[in-house]
């Protein structure tokens, strides 16, 4: 008998960056490898798993700052130049290293890696990410969630309930922008919730969401299950503590 699920939730964000009174910025930097190291290779994993047969099921967060960069079109172009000049890099490696096999090699394996990140980037995607991830979604394999508008902390808003308000509705009316559909998930920033979040939620339509273990364990009553089972919240709602107890 099946005594339970797991559930596979990744969290997707980094800090808005873009700084067009700079031919290059350092911190710009963080995005592209981001997009080089995980995110176009989580998106080639999804492919696979389809290409092979494998009817998966992941939730993943995407927060509305990194959205806000994979639809801007400076950081996309950007982005364009900085993977060419990876490809050019290791063009002069693989010469470089032509007489160095246990170098050549190594050097040979990440000119494939940027050729290809350029091409799922530029020819699959063309230039935004957020094309692929909604293609999964619309596959039924993939939930993407979304998450605070900022990445703003709720519990340090307590006392400005307008502010919660506004973190939550912004971050829905930016996921339907993207996606095409309201979000039924989010992923609240540093995993924080105060009591009452859970009717601002529901007023944006959101139907479940993620907070830390202690969130759950701390609860009064404290819920029989502790984090391995969803609990439900006054507003109805349910939420999941991440981590053990």
């Amino acid at each position: 008998m099946e005594k339970g699920y797991l559930a596979l939730v990744l969290h997707a964000h980094l800090p808005f960056v873009r700084h067009p009174e700079y031919e290059s910025f350092l911190e710009e930097d963080w995005f592209y490898e981001a997009i080089t190291e995980t995110y176009i290779p989580l998106l080639n994993v999804f492919e696979g798993l389809v290409n092979d047969g494998v009817d998966f099921r992941i939730t993943m967060s995407v927060t509305p700052p990194l959205a806000g960069m994979f639809g801007d079109e400076l950081l996309q172009n950007r982005y364009v130049k900085h993977i060419e000049q990876l490809i050019e890099l290791s063009e002069k490696e693989i010469e470089r290293t032509r007489h160095l096999p246990e170098f050549n090699e190594t050097a040979k394996m990440y000119h494939a890696r940027f050729v290809k990140s350029r091409y799922v980037f530029v020819d699959k995607y063309h230039k935004n990410l957020i094309n692929g991830f909604k293609r999964f979604q619309d596959m039924g394999k993939l939930e993407v969630i979304t998450c605070t508008a900022t990445h703003g902390f709720l519990p340090l808003m307590e006392n400005r309930r307008e502010a919660v308000h506004a973190q939550i509705q912004m971050a829905a009316k930016d996921y339907e922008r993207n996606f095409g559909r309201g979000p039924r998930g989010i992923w609240l920033a540093e995993c924080g919730y105060n009591p009452g979040d859970d009717v601002e939620l529901k007023k944006a339509g959101i139907q479940f969401f993620f907070t830390d273990a202690h969130g759950v364990l701390h609860g009064n009553p404290r819920p029989k299950y502790g984090v391995f089972a969803p609990v439900y919240t006054g507003a109805n709602t349910p939420y999941f503590g991440l981590g053990l107890p």
